[in-house]
């Protein structure tokens, strides 16, 4: 029952490794199946390698390419849900961002400070000073701190002095609170790796085309790696289904009715430059439908979220011109200086998986999860949130253990940290002589701590030896040519459009969208990838076709027109 493998393999998760996975995938039967390689996908798999069982994952496209690299990219307890009075799923979330910020991933995971503008003098400061204050409390009850400060009070002069760009009517005092951002495609690759790393058999690209049944129990699956074309089976004693938004589509495959159904709401954010409006935290604002965040990001702000309703092309949503005027004009009603078109570096869109319900609105369906075993040998999970992936993929696997032989230990994440983690802070405090000794400017290496942690050691190797390695990608200066190659050699990034979307955030972060990094990155791939003049040529034409197609979209009057507009571009390459 227990895997064999040693729990010191390497942490390199390259082309040949993806290729070792496969072959062991395809020789034996395995203890747990995962099919998704999203966050609760990856998290899943961790879960069951760390409990000692035989594990395998696959996932059609890339780490983190659906809803969980077009987050937020808030880890949080969700205080609109203390109005809802669902402490419950409050509560839940604040321990696991503790457990994230403190020891899970702390060179990933970090405190952000927001300010919620008042309008009203008394009633309204009362009101939601109670419910910030149920927040802070809340925090406290997982058993360790909370790791970010507690909310305070402030004065309109306060906040004035804090957020000069606000409009001088636009309040009349404000309360800030702390929660925790992250990286989300970045954690979700380094939850692959992690899980790779304790003996769990990963491979992206792999399309599960249909389940193998025998009787009315499901004992693997069909898959397709759209690498190769290769066709093989996969057997497992379980599959764990931890498709997210494709739930439905992945539960129709195996014949069977679902035991509940998911729908997709629809989240857009704008990506604009930090200088366009001063402040020194973000935004918290209420609309009419939910509420509205101006998240600080590096060099930028991220504005979001919409939530619609989606029921087109669920790989690819696209924003309409309509989404972004929403925000847009949300977010001016409190700026001195109006935001337009113009001032928006990148828009992203992204779906959540929500338990569908009684409600016609999106934003009152559930965020809770559901474990179901429609049928034997196949556990589903679906909705859920990102900040509580681990307890959703701790539930998974504790309902597929259920029906394995023999006593399975139980789930251990909270005490496993990610790779890179491990000795982060004391790299962080050696960051001013680690820079001085590799002659780069400390901005550089603390950018590179806090998105490989410990790991940062080798990228250093690698600019170590090639200097060139260490230069900026041309219209994407916060990056560095070693992340482009580390994501190939290291963390498994297959295509030009994994490294510019998803390893790093050249695709919503760069005034061109990354065309101008584009080439450069493409050698840069090709020459740990194997790939000829040709190849590299192809992988930049599609992703600038990507491009076109999404900036077209977006200039869409509705869903159907960008939904049309986005699918010209072409999808992954096939054989």
């Amino acid at each position: 029952m227990a895997s064999t493998n040693n729990v010191t393999r390497s942490s390199k998760l390259g082309p040949e490794e993806r290729e070792a996975a496969l072959t062991r995938m395809k020789e034996r039967e395995l203890d747990i199946l995962v099919v998704g390689g999203g966050i609760v996908g990856a998290g899943a798999a961790l879960d069951a390698v760390t409990r000692g069982l035989s594990v395998g994952l696959l996932e059609q496209r890339d780490w983190a390419s659906g809803t969980s690299s077009r987050s937020s990219k808030l880890v949080h307890g969700g205080i609109r849900y203390l109005e809802q009075l669902d402490f419950r799923l409050v509560r839940e979330a604040l321990t696991e961002r503790g457990l994230l910020l403190q020891r899970i991933a702390p060179h990933l995971v970090k405190p952000v400070r927001f300010l919620y503008p008042l309008k009203k003098r008394v009633i309204e400061r009362f009101y939601i000073g109670a419910g910030m204050l149920l927040y802070d409390i809340f925090s406290y009850t997982g058993g360790r701190p909370p790791g970010v400060p507690h909310h305070r009070h402030l004065s309109k002069r306060q906040v004035m002095r804090a957020i000069p760009s606000l409009s001088n009517d636009a309040l009349v005092g404000g309360i800030t609170y702390y929660d925790a951002q992250v990286d989300d495609a970045r954690y979700v690759s380094s939850l692959g790796r992690t899980a790779s790393f304790y003996g769990a058999h990963v491979a992206t690209r792999v399309k599960v085309e249909g389940f193998i049944k025998v009787g009315q129990r499901v004992v693997g699956v069909h898959a397709h790696d759209l690498q190769t074309g290769e066709r093989f089976e996969v057997r497992a004693k379980q599959v764990v289904n931890a498709t997210g938004v494709w739930t439905d589509d992945t539960q129709r495959m195996v014949g069977e009715r679902g035991t509940f159904k998911v729908r997709a709401s629809k989240g857009i954010h704008l990506v604009v430059p930090r200088d366009r409006f001063q402040s020194s935290m973000g935004l918290l604002l209420r609309t009419e439908k939910s509420v509205l965040f101006v998240i600080p990001w590096g060099r930028h702000w991220l504005i979001g979220t919409t939530d619609t309703d989606w029921n087109l092309d669920k790989a690819h949503p696209a924003a309409t011109a309509a989404d972004i005027d929403y925000l847009l004009e949300h977010v001016n009603s409190v700026l001195a200086t109006q935001l337009t078109r113009e001032d928006v570096e990148g828009v992203y869109a992204g779906l959540r998986p929500l338990l569908a319900g009684e409600s016609e609105q999106t934003s009152k369906l559930s965020r809770e999860h559901l474990v179901g075993h429609s049928v034997p040998g196949l556990v589903v999970i679906a909705g859920g949130k990102w900040t509580t992936y681990r307890i959703m993929a701790k539930d998974a696997i504790d309902a597929a253990v259920d029906a394995l032989d023999g006593r399975i230990p139980v789930s251990t994440t909270q005490e496993i940290p990610l790779l890179g983690a491990e000795g982060y802070w004391a790299a962080w405090n050696k960051r001013r002589k680690i820079a001085k000794a590799f002659g780069v400017h400390t901005v550089r290496i603390e950018h590179l701590l806090n998105r490989y942690g410990t790991l940062t050691d080798e990228l250093l190797d690698l600019i170590r030896s090639d200097a060139s390695l260490g230069e900026p990608l041309p219209g994407a200066d916060d990056y560095l040519a070693a992340e482009v190659v580390y994501a190939a050699s290291h963390e498994g990034a297959l295509h030009l459009e994994d490294v510019l979307a998803r390893r790093t955030r050249i695709s919503i972060e760069a005034w061109d969208r990354g065309v101008s990094a584009a080439p450069v990155a493409a050698k840069l791939m090709g020459d740990v990838l194997g790939w000829d003049k040709k190849r590299q040529e192809r992988e930049v034409s599609n992703y600038l076709k990507r491009v076109a197609a999404e900036r077209q979209s977006q200039e869409q009057p509705d869903d159907e027109s960008a939904d049309r507009v986005r699918l010209e571009a072409p999808d992954i390459m096939t054989p």
